[in-house]
């Protein structure tokens, strides 16, 4: 499994961004897939996820109404749509993918539920 993001980068504060995640290697049907975020200096926290197969959404509350997870299956590509951006959404960001919930049928926050990572692409908000 290969996951690479795009898309990061400097933007001020209420402009927005568009994260890319490139899957491959398998297919992810079945499978979670979500963002999460690790600012400097703290842990890495859940942002936004969804059944690649039933294209259901979950989000953290600081994003809700702000940001907006899509996939495209035909690609295998996962997007973050960032709005209305904020000095403390400034983290690098990472995409995850989670065999688990073929099972369990559960969207899992919890970064150690994820063995697959991509690299990380860093979004800077200033003010």
């Amino acid at each position: 499994v290969q996951l690479v993001e795009s898309g990061g980068g400097l933007v001020q504060t209420g402009g927005s961004l568009r994260l890319s995640c490139a899957a491959s290697g398998r297919s992810f049907n079945g499978y979670g897939m979500a963002w999460f975020r690790q600012p400097p200096g703290k842990e890495r926290e859940f942002v936004a996820g969804l059944g690649w197969t039933s294209g259901r959404t979950w989000y953290a509350d600081s994003v809700k109404n702000r940001f907006t997870i899509s996939r495209d299956r035909a690609d295998n590509t996962m997007s973050l749509q960032m709005n209305s951006l904020k000095s403390e959404d400034t983290a690098v960001y990472y995409c995850g993918a989670d065999p688990s919930m073929v099972y369990t049928d559960y969207l899992s926050r919890r970064p150690s539920t994820y063995p697959y990572w991509g690299q990380g692409t860093q979004v800077t908000v200033s003010s």
